[in-house]
């Protein structure tokens, strides 16, 4: 007699059913997406304190006006048109 339970011999265990999203072995996102990102949460920061306490923290840490300030800026700057490029570059293979 049969029970409605028994267990059968093709059974899968759990990480077998999983589908696997990382086929090529990359992660989703590369170690320059999360400093790119970093870069934006730190000057998305910067300018909120800039509207809200009219306080600038990378020209308070660095001098108005210094090297070290504009560039500080350039590569926040850099980080914003690679994340443009990255979200467009998504979006495109999305709709393939």
């Amino acid at each position: 007699m049969a029970t409605m339970n028994a267990p059968t011999m093709d059974r899968r265990t759990l990480g077998e059913r999983r589908v696997n999203t990382r086929s090529t072995g990359r992660s989703a996102m590369s170690a320059l997406d999360y400093l790119a990102m970093a870069l934006l949460i730190v000057g998305g920061l910067n300018w909120a304190m800039v509207g809200l306490f009219d306080v600038d923290m990378v020209a308070t840490l660095f001098g108005t006006g210094s090297p070290a300030t504009r560039i500080v800026y350039v590569v926040v700057g850099l980080a914003a048109l690679y994340s443009i490029y990255t979200t467009a570059k998504m979006a495109g293979s999305k709709r393939s």
